[in-house]
């Protein structure tokens, strides 16, 4: 990336450069090397030959039009981080207790960091999310668990059915709970698609009870587990999915793996652990 933008400043530059020089019969007939020509002359060339020839800029970047467009998502990119960093380091004494008793966890238990996510199987961040997770679950083994509670965006409707199923299938065993969600996320699309029966289907291809689990799926203790979950976003002000606390850090949305680890860094710097 930062190749990229070099050289498409350093293209910008040199046609710039070029173009002026080509403008100025002085130039043109005694052309110092570029590097020897000032700050100065040389923003008062340009000036003059934008002035000339207005649409001079435009042909350019229209030229390196991908190049400029690297830059503009660098920039961009740059922006996000040092505005996350800035609010991470204000989240890392706030307390964000939730409930984590029942809920599926993955990776160390007794590890110093804590990721907990809220989160819809038929939402596609939260699908690319939970791939970033496992992602860092093996960068950072042994330094973080991973809890999932649920958030469905739909009050009814097969978000609701999905994470009720999910719940219920938890009761058979923390791995069968974790096979059941890789197995929804990687099948989000049937989901959307043939809803009870897709969530039906992939709880038969990983070997679930289906009899117990039809019966766990109806049951007062599944809908009170995915209703608090649902509560506790609420408290916590969540408004989409997915979201996640890295110990009381905040992470909203899909981030790359390269940001989200930024946050978990934070938190184990903070517990004197990493």
């Amino acid at each position: 990336m930062q190749r990229k933008i070099l050289w498409a400043f350093l293209v910008l530059w040199l046609t710039l450069t070029a173009y002026l020089l080509f403008l100025s019969d002085k130039w043109a007939s005694a052309a110092p090397a570029p590097a020897t020509i000032s700050a100065e002359t040389f923003n008062n060339m340009l000036r003059e030959a934008l002035r000339k020839d207005p649409d001079l800029l435009l042909e350019i970047l229209r030229s390196n039009s991908e190049s400029v467009l690297d830059i503009a998502q660098e920039g961009s990119n740059q922006r996000r981080r040092k505005a996350l960093l800035t609010q991470w380091k204000s989240e890392l004494n706030q307390s964000k207790a939730v409930e984590l008793k029942g809920r599926p966890l993955r990776g160390a238990t007794d590890a110093a960091v804590t990721i907990v996510a809220f989160s819809d199987f038929t939402c596609p961040y939260c699908q690319q999310g939970a791939v970033t997770v496992q992602k860092l679950l093996s960068d950072y083994n042994g330094k973080i668990k991973y809890v999932f509670k649920h958030f469905p965006l739909e009050g009814e409707g097969v978000a609701r059915l999905a994470a009720e199923y999910h719940a219920a299938a938890g009761l058979q065993g923390n791995d069968k709970s974790w096979q059941y969600y890789d197995m929804l996320f990687s099948r989000r699309a049937e989901l959307l698609k043939d809803g009870e029966s897709a969530l039906i289907k992939a709880a038969k291809d990983i070997g679930l009870d289906t009899r117990r689990l039809a019966t766990d799926v109806k049951s007062k203790a599944v809908r009170e587990m995915v209703t608090a979950d649902m509560a506790e976003a609420a408290k916590l002000g969540v408004q989409g999915t997915p979201y996640f606390l890295v110990n009381n850090l905040v992470v909203r949305g899909a981030l790359s793996p390269e940001l989200f680890s930024e946050a978990i860094n934070m938190a184990l710097q903070a517990t004197g652990k990493k």
